[in-house]
């Protein structure tokens, strides 16, 4: 284990005990889908590629390790999980290179999602079609994965409803985790994870009482409500003994209103889950059954935006709550979300929690544990909470999960980090020749294939026309709440020094022929759309004017509510302005690629703080004091207003082709997210020979 060099640090790297398993250190990688050992969404196999990430991140000094989370019984072609015995046997050749690093493993078993499955529109046809139905059960029996408590909505989709589990399929589940749990121990695993009475997931769907209106004995009164979870717990130590540990992944509080509908911080509201006078007996009932650990945070499927918090949510949302439930359990508790480091310290310092709960930031850099104990913060890749490449389950009015296939497959990939969970295809290749590479534009694009390049061997040169690297991130990691995003932009500059790569600035290339024979890669980014249709359209504020510093009055129409209009909206009313949302589309953020965590937060939020929003409404005219919008039947409506910003998207504006050997990436390429600017990046820069 390296040496911390931080101080203020210190109470993360002192030992701790889940039972009498000693952890070395209180930094514990919490599970994250497509993390697993055996396998995500496809046949169980022990899975090469989460195993590669998990022993990364015990490398690099975590104490307890947590892959992601294992169904007991496969959503796809419905395998239980105790079926192959291989799988655990590769297990069991592969723990002792774990053991080496000192960290300690707890494998995390599911129930599954119940009503939280994330139902997709090739789902909702499957079960809208019975021959389709009952011809997909072999490999995708939806009735069986979406059951749940007591018939309730899905969170994702009108069209998929969910039963109520039987009292035998209950049992199945609780006989199934006592036997994976068994064969997890044997093969060396040092404790298991349940999940969950947490996050809204199918257990949990059992212990609220919104969700839950069963009358038999897994339903009505609180002790009934938690059965199945004390079940299991009750039959794995039955199976494995009382000294192996079975920690429980544990939301304190629900922080929902009902379905489809979360609270947010400071909001007043009525619980309609858990509550905390309900938790404050729920642990000790729990501790009472067996559970040795709780992994805490907050929230459901419902309120989405605590267990997965967006850059919008304060840092540290769950530690005030989690820190009080503490006090009525002896077990451990971990308190996850948004967590800082030298906060998390402070509080187990001061005994308020045991450990902290860590996850996407090991995505986008699985040192950083080490980084921070050699005191070098500066070096770390910082995770910007975008759920671009990780979990970008995207859903808005009328649609159900609008996540790409591709995503759904692999999850816990990373926007910034081309290279996590896809190192069959981004790797560092080193060149036998190296070659000098003119890079047109010094944005993020251009900094990442600059370092690329560099790592393997080339010599790349930016050409920027302005005075600073950056581009339009400059604007997009403005508004106040964005620090993470300013992180990067300063972890990418820092690069670019410690590789010595040289940068012309106030340099503006107008074709690519003045690099003669040497590779050109083209970076550029996007330019406004501009509405010039529309009558008063230079009246009109463009969206990075805003973010870079140009005034506004104190009444703001934003034109345009994806992502950008929306975040800007969103800024305004921080900063004590009143924006007026205008949206053509029929919800807000209706884009694919933007997590429900992320957008569900903006949508509330709005809606909470009752900022007006115009959907299926175009903008018609802007004049001085006001805009003119007109809305799906026709009708038209004066808004008056002081300013009006116009968020409309953005336009590829790459250089014209002038050289033999050009590539263009990011936005001038096909105008998208930060994931797709770095991923054609990288990819740009492997293909320079």
């Amino acid at each position: 284990m390296s040496e911390n060099k931080n101080e203020k640090l210190n109470p993360l790297f002192t030992p701790w005990k889940i039972g009498n398993v000693e952890i070395k250190n209180r930094i514990v990688l919490t599970s994250m889908g497509g993390t697993d050992l055996f396998g995500w969404m496809e046949k169980n196999h022990f899975d090469e590629m989460g195993a590669r990430f998990i022993l990364e991140v015990a490398k690099n000094n975590a104490g307890l390790v947590l892959p992601g989370c294992q169904c007991v019984r496969n959503p796809m072609g419905g395998e239980w999980l105790y079926q192959n015995k291989k799988m655990y046997r590769d297990l069991a050749e592969w723990m002792p290179k774990l053991h080496e690093t000192g960290a300690k493993l707890f494998v995390q078993l599911t129930a599954g999602f119940g009503r939280s499955f994330t139902v997709s529109a090739m789902m909702e046809k499957l079960w809208e079609n019975k021959a389709l139905r009952i011809g997909s059960k072999p490999f995708m029996d939806l009735d069986k994965i979406t059951a749940t408590a007591s018939p309730a909505p899905n969170r994702w989709s009108d069209k998929v409803p969910s039963r109520a589990m039987t009292v035998e399929e209950i049992q199945e589940y609780v006989d199934a985790f006592a036997k994976c749990a068994k064969m997890l121990k044997e093969a060396g695993v040092d404790g298991v994870e349940i999940h969950a009475v947490h996050e809204g997931y199918l257990l949990d769907q059992f212990a609220l009482k919104y969700t839950n209106h069963r009358t038999d004995e897994y339903g009505g009164s609180r002790e009934n409500r938690y059965r199945f979870a004390t079940d299991i717990v009750k039959a794995i130590k039955e199976a494995c003994g009382q000294d192996f540990p079975v920690s429980l992944r544990y939301s304190v509080v629900s922080k929902t209103k009902g379905f489809r509908s979360g609270a947010l911080p400071q909001e007043e509201f009525e619980e309609a889950g858990r509550d905390m006078e309900e938790s404050e007996w729920a642990v000790k009932y729990l501790e009472e059954a067996g559970y040795d650990m709780f992994n805490c945070d907050n929230g459901t499927y419902d309120a989405w935006y605590w267990a997965h918090p967006p850059i919008y949510m304060p840092e540290n949302c769950n530690l005030e709550d989690v820190a009080h439930i503490k006090q009525f359990t002896n077990a451990p508790v971990v308190c996850a979300g948004r967590m800082d480091p030298e906060t998390a310290a402070k509080a187990v310092a001061e005994n308020r929690i045991d450990a902290a709960g860590f996850a996407r930031q090991f995505l986008a850099d699985p040192e950083w544990v080490t980084k921070l104990m050699d005191n070098r913060p500066e070096d770390i890749r910082p995770c910007i909470l975008c759920h671009n490449g990780c979990f970008n389950m995207s859903k808005w009015k009328g649609t159900p999960n609008m996540q790409e296939l591709q995503d759904s497959l692999h999850l816990s990939r990373c926007a910034i980090n081309a290279e996590m969970m896809q190192w069959n295809k981004h790797y560092i290749k080193p060149v036998d020749k190296p070659r000098t590479v003119a890079i047109v534009g010094g944005g993020i694009a251009g900094m990442e294939a600059a370092r690329v390049l560099k790592l393997r061997g080339h010599q790349p040169v930016i050409y920027e026309r302005s005075d600073q690297l950056g581009g339009t991130f400059i604007a997009a990691s403005a508004e106040s709440y964005k620090g993470k995003l300013r992180d990067l932009l300063k972890w990418y500059k820092r690069q670019m020094e410690l590789l010595e790569i040289p940068v012309h600035y106030h340099y503006e290339v107008r074709t690519t022929a003045e690099f003669g024979n040497d590779p050109v890669i083209v970076a550029t980014g996007a330019v406004p759309r501009v509405l010039k249709k529309v009558p008063g359209h230079e009246k009109m504020i463009e969206a990075c004017e805003y973010l870079n510093g140009t005034e506004t009055g104190e009444t703001v129409a934003v034109i345009g509510g994806g992502l950008t209009g929306s975040e800007i909206a969103y800024e305004l009313y921080l900063q004590g302005k009143k924006p007026i949302i205008i949206e053509m589309k029929e919800d807000l953020i209706a884009q694919p690629g933007v997590c429900l965590a992320n957008s569900s937060y903006l949508r509330e939020f709005f809606a909470w703080k009752q900022v007006p929003v115009y959907l299926e409404t175009t903008l018609q005219k802007v004049n001085d004091d006001s805009v003119v919008v007109k809305d799906k039947e026709g009708k038209e409506t004066v808004i008056p207003c002081d300013s009006v910003i116009s968020c409309a998207g953005y336009l590829p504006a790459p250089l014209a082709k002038g050289s033999k050997e050009i590539q263009f990436i990011g936005d001038c390429k096909e105008v998208g997210n930060l994931r797709t600017v770095i991923w054609s990046a990288y990819e740009a820069a492997m293909k320079v020979r």
